[in-house]
């Protein structure tokens, strides 16, 4: 199951996160929210994008939208992201539970809408999981970088 890959990745690393499981779907931003009880923009959402090299994942706030051309400025591409059939290949993840844990060969960008919170909820490999975690953290547990491509 991608949420024990996920424990087993915050085990590994001696990172004590806390996975919230959910008996209902948090596998949109909208029904995220309401299983964890915050605002949509609150939800961490995983985006995964093909470039012509490589497969990426950006996270951005719940409510925030990719800005195709802040995108091509950021990344010199087009957006692309992938079928559904092909995130589950390249992240491991399915739709809804992608997560920017615990991912091989993919680089992890954070857009910085997420900076304007205290705490986000990023999925934790399921459709129906969620992780606690501050941007910064977020930033360090991943490796992710920084990135300016949402609305």
């Amino acid at each position: 199951m991608s949420v024990d890959r996920v424990r087993q990745y915050f085990q590994d690393k001696g990172l004590n996160y806390q996975i919230l499981e959910f008996e209902t779907s948090t596998a949109t931003v909208e029904l995220a929210a309401a299983a964890v009880g915050v605002e949509p923009a609150r939800i961490a959402k995983t985006m995964a994008f093909r470039l012509k090299e490589e497969v990426i994942v950006v996270v951005a706030k719940g409510d925030a939208r990719i800005d195709n051309r802040k995108f091509k400025d950021c990344f010199k591409q087009k957006a692309r992201m992938l079928s559904p059939e092909e995130v589950l290949e390249a992240t491991g993840y399915p739709v809804g539970g992608v997560c920017p844990f615990a991912l091989e060969n993919i680089a992890v960008h954070l857009d910085v809408s997420l900076q304007e919170f205290d705490y986000v909820y990023p999925a934790a490999g399921s459709p129906s999981s969620a992780v606690k975690i501050a941007p910064d953290e977020l930033a360090d547990v991943t490796g992710g970088s920084w990135v300016d491509v949402c609305k």
